[in-house]
């Protein structure tokens, strides 16, 4: 894909390469398949922002055998869209009724009694087994079960799983710091893991276990267990900067068009506050794109785009609808396209550079592209098609993974 010669309309334009997300998860499904363990792709906040389905089928093609979600709703919503395979969803609204995700065989996470008791009882109203995943925080303190709830928990799974209600297939847990390798928490996260683990086999249950991200998934092969669940690197961006070199390629790209062009004097301010003046002439480019788009205001002063042939730095605040960039002397026209960030083959800003910029993570501005009021464009290879006309905003992030 090259989104540098393909002239977009002049909204905001999404494009996501799906063959960038086959080819991370193919890279990483190999990386678990030399720990014996298979991967779960994770495709929560409709994909990181590059679209659910599209993520979903992606990964699967790349060699994924599980999805993982957040809710109910983004489980149901792929099983609507033909996914089949197994999706695991773990974050519940209390007394959630389960009964068609138990009815579409997606697998639950329980935490707490409450939760594994409103899952049985979708499988007693479906008359269907649940497939559940019993959760031990490790040291997050988040979602979890607590170690002194954990033999609680198991019990009650152990015995609803004995009368044919739930199908308890793993035994699992989040890592706090798996991003900053050699911090002591990932072992004491391991280590907590293995003695849940040992406490629901002591309950006659045989389950799986899954603990690593994407930062363990690619810096800690010891962790991979049985299941693996990538996340943010599935798009392309490294968990781990740095610390691993594993050709990753960027999935999204943003991009615009230049709608006007004018020459301005020397000392003349631009954009809302005048916190900008020309300190010669020059020339300025608008963009129709702004933080109602997803750009953050924050950026104001601190981005650049590619524009014709080259990095130009942003001149003034980011407005709601719009920005202005800095061309100089060079010449530009309206209708050039414009890149706001994409995989930096060419030069252009990374969803990571916004990151640095901004002292945020890449997690942030990727999901934060679900909303942009232009398209979003599905390339694959020579192919594209347009995902849903308008970019419709759906689940926000929990990014994590």
């Amino acid at each position: 894909m090259d989104a540098h010669h393909t002239v977009p309309p002049s909204r905001a334009e999404l494009v996501v390469d799906a063959e960038a997300i086959r080819h991370n998860v193919a890279l990483l499904a190999e990386t678990a398949r030399r720990s014996g363990a298979a991967t779960m792709a994770v495709v929560k906040a409709d994909g990181y922002g590059h679209g659910a389905l599209t993520a979903a089928n992606a990964a699967l093609a790349g060699g994924a055998t599980w999805l993982g979600v957040r809710s109910q709703a983004e489980a149901l919503q792929l099983r609507a869209g033909g996914v089949t395979a197994d999706i695991l969803c773990w974050l519940h609204e209390p007394e959630e009724d389960f009964t068609e995700a138990v009815r579409q065989r997606v697998t639950l996470s329980a935490a707490t009694p409450a939760t594994l008791r409103a899952v049985i009882a979708a499988a007693r109203r479906t008359g269907t087994p649940a497939a559940v995943h019993l959760k031990i925080d490790t040291g997050l303190s988040r979602n979890g079960a607590s170690r002194e709830d954990w033999p609680r928990l198991v019990a009650e799974a152990a015995e609803a799983s004995h009368a044919g209600h739930v199908a308890v297939g793993a035994v699992w847990s989040h890592l706090a710091c798996a991003d900053e390798p050699g911090h002591p928490s990932i072992d004491a996260q391991a280590a907590r893991l293995d003695e849940a683990y040992r406490v629901a086999c002591a309950a006659g249950l045989r389950p799986m276990r899954h603990l690593a991200n994407s930062a363990a998934t690619l810096t800690r092969p010891d962790l991979h267990f049985d299941l693996v669940r990538p996340g943010i690197a599935c798009y392309g961006l490294n968990p781990v900067p740095g610390h691993t070199s594993a050709p990753l390629r960027p999935a999204m790209t943003l991009r615009s068009t230049v709608v006007l062009v004018k020459r301005i004097s020397a000392g003349e301010g631009v954009s809302y506050g005048l916190t900008w003046a020309a300190e010669r002439d020059t020339t300025l480019a608008l963009v129709p794109v702004g933080y109602a788009d997803g750009v953050p205001r924050l950026l104001s002063g601190r981005m650049s785009v590619w524009l014709a042939g080259a990095r130009r730095p942003i001149a003034g605040r980011i407005c709601m609808d719009q920005f202005v960039v800095d061309c100089g002397d060079d010449t530009v026209e309206p209708g050039d396209p414009v890149v706001l960030f994409g995989p930096g083959d060419h030069g252009e800003p990374t969803a990571t550079d916004w990151a640095d910029a901004i002292g945020t993570i890449d997690y942030e501005i990727v999901t934060g592209m679900h909303r942009p009021r232009g398209r979003r464009v599905v390339v694959d290879g020579a192919n594209a098609a347009v995902d849903g006309g308008e970019a419709r905003p759906e689940h926000h992030a929990e990014a994590d993974e």
